[in-house]
């Protein structure tokens, strides 16, 4: 016999859980603690299942019946009612995380997870709250190639054309992961790559000549400001290293018995463990600024406190009050210096690469070459700690001869 909407509100709460049906599969079930909620049986691939549909009087009996329909019909149309209803809740759970900030966030998450460097985090962070703004409410499967150029452009038409291509492509990570949890159906930015003009490459700004490379090595020799500074920046000039692997040097990495250095993969660009041999002129600065303070790790640490990292910026600010400008020369720039003229001297390219830590471009090659040229690259930081000493000797050398021809004009004069 059919449910009546009188006869729902009637039913009664019981020491047992029992139902009453409507027919054609749909039921009530009314349990012990008074709540009743609709339930269909059916049958699917000859097993019987219940689909539970709601509660009453969250539904009524009408909607009941019609949702019973709809499961039949899913029924004749060869679909399983319970599996369609995990579909419609994912569906459902997708659709209420749909705007393209929640899916950055999602996204910015798994690179953490995957223990980024902080400042490829920080880079990312920069693209997603700032730079991707107007983009943060809306729907992510409703943005368009169009909407993403109009973003683009005014950063690009500003000179950034670096900035406007990284941006787009965080957007499209961003957007493929939205693919992938089915709450965008493609990548709209896949369309922009030929639509922004390339970045203007822009090599590091350095000195490749041996001799005004020299003058800079005495000019730091002479700086009278915090000596640790102007340590740290010969150190990484003889290790070749990038100033943020320099900065970061922790007395825990070194094997003063066997005058290495290894830098941890997470302070490396490439993820990847770096073990530097250390030229006598090296290890002499390591032993200069060891420090014995309990607590204390850092090898160049900063003024403000011995556990704190020299500011990023302290390098170049040196450089500057040195008289070089930012188009002469940056902190980064050494290991250009040094590939320059290691290379110009025709020493082995393949250990200079090392030497720098840099990835073989060519995947076949990279994968069957393991060597580490570890002989050759302590035989070549040697050598190329005593070629500095002798830039800056031939340099004072040239100084010192200016200086004297001066006096003997004054004299004559």
């Amino acid at each position: 016999m059919a449910l009546t909407d009188l006869k729902i509100r009637k039913a009664k709460q019981t020491d047992k859980a029992y139902r009453l049906s409507d027919g054609l599969g749909l039921s009530l079930l009314v349990r012990p603690s008074g709540t009743k909620s609709w339930q269909l049986r059916y049958q699917f691939m000859g097993r019987e299942k219940i689909l539970s549909i709601d509660q009453y009087p969250i539904i009524l009996l009408s909607e009941a019946r019609k949702r019973r329909d709809e499961a039949k019909k899913l029924l004749e149309d060869g679909f399983d009612p319970s599996v369609q209803k995990k579909l419609d809740n994912i569906d459902a759970h997708v659709k209420a995380r749909m705007t393209f900030k929640e899916v950055a966030d999602e996204y910015y998450v798994t690179l953490v997870d995957r223990g980024l460097a902080d400042a490829t985090l920080r880079k990312k962070r920069w693209h997603i709250e700032d730079l991707a703004k107007p983009l943060h409410k809306r729907p992510i499967d409703q943005i368009n190639a169009a909407e993403l150029l109009h973003l683009l452009k005014p950063i690009e038409r500003s000179g950034r054309r670096e900035t406007a291509k990284k941006l787009r492509a965080t957007i499209s990570a961003i957007f493929r992961l939205a693919m992938v949890t089915m709450r965008a159906p493609a990548d709209p930015s896949a369309a922009l790559k030929d639509a922004l003009l390339p970045p203007k490459v822009k090599g590091r700004a350095a000195i490749t000549d041996e001799k005004e490379f020299g003058q800079l090595l005495c000019r730091l020799d002479a700086y009278t400001g915090w000596p640790v500074i102007p340590a740290a920046m010969k150190f990484q000039i003889l290790t070749c290293t990038r100033p943020g692997e320099t900065r970061g040097a922790r007395m825990s990495e070194f094997d003063l018995e066997a005058r290495t250095w290894t830098i941890p993969p997470e302070r490396m660009k490439m993820r990847r463990e770096h073990k530097v041999p250390l030229s006598l002129q090296a290890f002499e600065i390591v032993m200069d600024n060891w420090s014995e303070i309990k607590g204390v790790d850092l090898l160049f640490p900063s003024l403000i406190s011995n556990r704190k990292l020299i500011s990023e910026n302290a390098f170049n600010t040196v450089l500057r009050r040195l008289g070089y400008s930012g188009d002469e020369v940056t902190a980064h720039g050494f290991r250009v210096t040094a590939s320059t003229i290691l290379n110009s001297r025709e020493h082995n390219p393949d250990v200079i690469e090392a030497i720098l830590a840099h990835q073989d471009t060519n995947a076949i090659r990279r994968t069957y070459n393991r060597a580490t040229y570890w002989d050759q690259r302590l035989e070549m930081m040697q050598i190329w700690a005593d070629m500095c000493d002798e830039f800056k000797s031939l340099s004072t050398h040239r100084t010192s001869v200016r200086f004297r021809l001066r006096e003997t004009i004054i004299i004559y004069l």
